[in-house]
Order: C-alpha cells, then sequence, then structure tokens
C-alpha cells in the first residue's frame, strides 16, 4: 500500500481554478519532486497536503488513514486539523524560525507544546537532528547568528522533530544566495533513506534530477508529465515539457 494517496485534488481563489484534479501516489522512502513554472500550482498543492488550504474537492489518504474527502462537506475543528498535520512536516522557503529561541528551544519548542515525548527524550531528538544537519555547534545560538543556509538547515530539523510520516519542501532555496543554496540541498540529500519520505517542490533541475525517485511536471494546474527522473528530463512526452526544460537549462 502506497504510505500517501492523492485523488482528484482541487482547489479554486475566487473564479481561478488553481488545481484542476491531481492525482498521484508516494512510497514509504521515495523522494518526490515537483517542478514548473511559478503558478502551475504546486505550492497550492503542498498547502493542501498539509492543511493550510482546503481544496473543494477529492480525498488525501496516508496508509490507510482518509485524511480529507471533499465529498463529505465537514467542516473540521482546528483540533482535527492539527492531529491531521502531524503527518507532514513542512519546511517553508524563508525559514520561519522564532527570532527569540536559540537553535535547540527552536527545534524542541512543538514536540514540547505537544508532549509527544519526555522531555529528556524530545532534546535528545532534537539534539540528534541538529547534528544530522551540521550544526551541533551552534544549537545555543539564535537565528540571527546564523546564515541563510544555516537557518534554513534549522527549519529541516524542526520540521523532522515532529517525526513527521512525510517531510515537505516548498522551495526551501529559493531565499538563499546561490553559495548558500548546496549546503541546504547537500542536507536534504543526507535525508535520503529508506525511512525518509519527502515531497520537494523545488526549480533546482540537477537537484530534482539526481536526487529524486520520481518527478512531477506541472503546468496550468495539473500534472502534465510524470515518471523516474530519466523519463521526465530525458525523454519528455510533453512539449510543455520540453519547454520548460529548455527555458531552465537556459536560465541556469
Amino acid at each position: 500500500m502506497a504510505l500517501l494517496r492523492v485523488e482528484d485534488i482541487r482547489k479554486k481563489f475566487g473564479k481561478n481554478e488553481v488545481l484542476k484534479g491531481i492525482s498521484f501516489s508516494l512510497e514509504k522512502g521515495e523522494v518526490l519532486a515537483i517542478i514548473g513554472s511559478s503558478g502551475s500550482g504546486k505550492t497550492t498543492l503542498l498547502r493542501c497536503l498539509n492543511f493550510l488550504e482546503t481544496p473543494e474537492q477529492g480525498r488525501i489518504f496516508v496508509g490507510d488513514e482518509e485524511l480529507f474527502d471533499g465529498e463529505a462537506n465537514e467542516k473540521m475543528s482546528d483540533e482535527q486539523i492539527r492531529v491531521k498535520r502531524l503527518h507532514f512536516g513542512l519546511v517553508f522557503q524563508n525559514f520561519n524560525l522564532f527570532p527569540q529561541y536559540n537553535i535547540l528551544q527552536n527545534v524542541t519548542l512543538a514536540p514540547s507544546l505537544l508532549k509527544i515525548d519526555t522531555p529528556q527524550n524530545i532534546e535528545a531528538h532534537a539534539r540528534e537532528l541538529i547534528e544530522k544537519v551540521g550544526l551541533t555547534e551552534k544549537a545555543a545560538q539564535y537565528p540571527c547568528e546564523l546564515s541563510g543556509g544555516q537557518q534554513q538547515r534549522v527549519a529541516i530539523a524542526r520540521a523532522l522533530a515532529m517525526r513527521p510520516d512525510i517531510l515537505c519542501f516548498d522551495e526551501p532555496t529559493s531565499a538563499l544566495d546561490p553559495e548558500l543554496t548546496g549546503e541546504v540541498l547537500k542536507a536534504i540529500k543526507g535525508l535520503k533513506s529508506g525511512d525518509s519520505t519527502m515531497i520537494v517542490v523545488t526549480h533546482e533541475m540537477e537537484f530534482a534530477k539526481n536526487v529524486a525517485d520520481r518527478v512531477i511536471f506541472m503546468a496550468d494546474g495539473v500534472i502534465e508529465e510524470e515518471g523516474t527522473p530519466a523519463d521526465v528530463f530525458d525523454h519528455p512526452k510533453s512539449e510543455k515539457t520540453r519547454a520548460f526544460l529548455q527555458n531552465s537549462l537556459e536560465n541556469f
């Protein structure tokens, strides 16, 4: 059984239909890269998965649990949404760290508030994650003392601290200078294992080609093309895919 199943997700903002029936599945341990031009619906899709937006239609399953059914028309309570969000971790473009807390506190805050484990275990796990992203010596420092790349790595550790089933990245390097992009992509690549299931919305074509197990190319609110990196990058079937990739390479 797939870890994640998304069926016919549709989302409108006013009369603008941003997602026009998105369906895909994701196996445990897979890395899915989602590419496409601005306005294609990539970020809206992630926001729907993380219950930051509510689709008008469709279904979302994690394992055998149905998290969302657009046909039910049931308004979820804030508590229900919080519980469903625990399946997903989301790393934003702009870090969104709490400036008043040091790095260790940023990583332990949410697990501590939700009491998902003992304080000792939460701190021990946080320190392991901080080490995993290469910031052990920065644990007592504050976000303002770190580079953008280091802050994004803290954001990754913070998302992992909640032990999500699926870790989602929304253009994790778009707010970074080119020289800092590599360190964040290296940290994400280091998470790739049989235990880490990831969805990465990215404009980094080399990263998508070399790290992802599968690639989805979105255009105009639909999945225009889907397949292995070799399928999508080396043998694209869609003219829209070919045009996007050619343009991306020209701007690289």
